[in-house]
């Protein structure tokens, strides 16, 4: 099984015993045998004096997510679960499911969003209803567990106990599971502007994005006069699909390089001939949510001045992970192995893309650091070239007082390809 490698921002998934670090020093260095017998006698002492028995496998799988998660912010270990279910089913794109988005809600499932033409709004299921029972099983505390009961294989059945505010009974309601996406790409048509939103990269992103530029292209037709790509809140994924992305709309040079441990292991991504928007005007939309794969695909068309950039600097995660698995139901490591570099030499880790236009949606220039999250705000990041004077000096553009706009970035994009300004905007000095 060839290695995945992954540029996307995950969660680390848990802290373990921090003893297990030092194992990870080196075969050749001399105290590393003496660290392992270190171990050793921990993990001794805490199955034969720890106050409650406990399973030798919960205890090293708890040292391997320590030693690993030490080492950087996006470094983890997946356990046999969580690497053959959750992970494979978001980089393949799809699982059998009911279409709903969720959040927990003391002890029952709240329905967020029905996915439109899912099982679970042809039933209709509305946004804050909550799923008490699943096949007649109280959902509880343990909410991946429920999660993982309302998914199953495509075609069978699952009955969802739904409690509804202003019913004064909870009412069941029978699903057959469908085939459902995860991150698919969207799009439709803004006037004479194709509009393209990509929300994720899984294994289906740039077969996704090469068939919404055909079917807009019918729709417009020769009136078409450019195309925003929507990489907002885009938390990265698939090294493979964000070369796949950039290489879609441009038509030579270097897409992407990436630069490990070693000098042999530099590796360069060059885009191939030909351009499926046949050279119209591109917009991108970022923001602080965009990252990785998402920074790749910005970087590279920025570079090459194929398209503009637009919103606010990206999230600045500019390492590449590869997924290594341990065998047999063993789980698999998520180990960052490379940095990553745009086609000028430039790594954005810590930093992020800056937009050629800066662009709030909102008050983000005013909020506090804490809610405008960053890798350089994440503890153990890999360091970053230093910020340039360019973020500093940019001028940050944002609604004029007094206006309201359903998404103003977006409608900025779509004036500056038409080349008419109907937004009304104000322009203050950014700060840093």
């Amino acid at each position: 099984m060839k290695p995945a490698r992954w540029v996307g921002v995950g969660a680390v998934l848990g802290a373990g015993a921090a003893l297990a670090v030092a194992v990870a020093h080196g075969a050749g260095d001399e105290s590393t045998y003496g660290q392992i017998r270190l171990f050793s006698e921990a993990l001794s002492r805490v199955r034969a004096n720890y106050v409650d028995p406990v399973k030798d496998e919960d205890l090293i799988k708890s040292a391997v997510q320590g030693m690993v998660s030490k080492l950087d912010p996006h470094s983890g270990y997946m356990d046999a679960k969580s690497f053959g279910g959750d992970f494979q089913s978001r980089t393949q794109g799809r699982f059998g499911g009911v279409g709903i988005q969720v959040a927990p809600d003391e002890g029952a499932i709240k329905v967020i969003s029905p996915m439109d033409g899912m099982p679970a709004a042809a039933a209709g299921i509305k946004p804050g209803d909550r799923v008490t029972a699943i096949n007649g099983t109280p959902v509880g505390k343990d909410f991946s567990a429920s999660i993982d009961r309302m998914r199953g294989p495509v075609g069978t059945k699952v009955t969802l106990t739904v409690q509804r505010d202003g019913e004064k009974k909870p009412f069941e309601v029978t699903l057959v599971r469908a085939d459902v996406p995860i991150d698919a790409t969207t799009s439709r048509r803004e006037g004479n502007v194709a509009y393209i939103r990509m929300p994720g990269f899984n294994e289906k992103t740039a077969q996704g994005l090469e068939k919404a530029v055909r079917d807009l292209k019918k729709q417009i037709g020769p009136a078409l006069q450019g195309y925003v790509l929507d990489l907002r809140n885009n938390p990265g994924g698939l090294l493979d699909q964000a070369i796949q992305v950039s290489d879609d709309f441009l038509t030579s040079g270097e897409v992407v390089s990436t630069r490990g441990r070693q000098a042999d292991d530099t590796q360069r991504y060059d885009a191939k001939p030909g351009d499926i928007t046949d050279g119209k005007p591109i917009v991108v939309l970022i923001n602080a949510g965009s990252a990785s794969a998402s920074e790749i695909v910005a970087g590279a068309l920025q570079d090459h001045k194929r398209a503009t950039i637009l919103g606010m600097t990206s999230f600045g995660k500019g390492s590449v992970q590869t997924v290594i698995p341990l065998g047999d139901k063993r789980g698999a490591l998520r180990l960052t192995t490379a940095r990553y570099y745009t086609p000028s030499g430039h790594s954005i880790q810590a930093q992020g893309i800056v937009p050629d236009i800066q662009v709030a949606q909102g008050d983000e220039s005013s909020m506090p650091r804490i809610l405008r999250p960053s890798e350089a705000d994440l503890e153990g990041h890999l360091a970053g070239e230093p910020v340039s004077a360019k973020r500093a000096e940019a001028p940050l553009i944002q609604a004029a007082p007094g206006t309201k706009y359903d998404d103003f970035q977006l409608a900025y994009a779509l004036d500056l390809l038409r080349g008419t300004m109907t937004v009304a905007s104000v322009t203050k000095k950014q700060a840093t």
